[in-house]
């Protein structure tokens, strides 16, 4: 069974760092590609960044190119998500999300908050 669990978030004022963690357990092949998904409140799910166990990253969100960094542990099977710059529009709450191939989005985790303020 795959649990996803998501911590490190909060709030921030702008322009400061968050980094969220998200512990993996289950079988490494159904979390081969884990994933960062936000959603802001009114709005749809947009995927932030992506890694898989063989260290392919991609960041998707322009809004947080340069400013986002995903990496992991593989060890501790975490991966992390480094926010640094941080914006109000940043503000959503943020999922960990994880699939056998990153295509995939079987398993999400609940959740971590991040509130940006001005």
């Amino acid at each position: 069974q795959v649990q996803l669990v998501e911590s490190g978030g909060g709030s921030v004022q702008a322009g400061g760092s968050l980094r969220l963690a998200c512990a993996a357990s289950g079988p490494t092949s159904r979390t081969y590609c884990i994933h960062w998904f936000r959603q802001a409140p009114g709005k749809e799910h947009e995927r932030v960044a992506s890694i898989n166990r063989a260290g392919f990253t991609a960041v998707y969100a322009d809004s947080v190119k340069g400013r986002f960094a995903i990496s992991q542990d593989n060890a501790k099977n975490t991966v992390y998500l480094q926010m640094d710059s941080l914006k109000p529009e940043d503000t959503a709450m943020y999922y960990c999300v994880a699939g056998p191939s990153c295509d995939r989005t079987d398993y999400w985790g609940q959740g971590t908050q991040v509130t940006v303020s001005s």
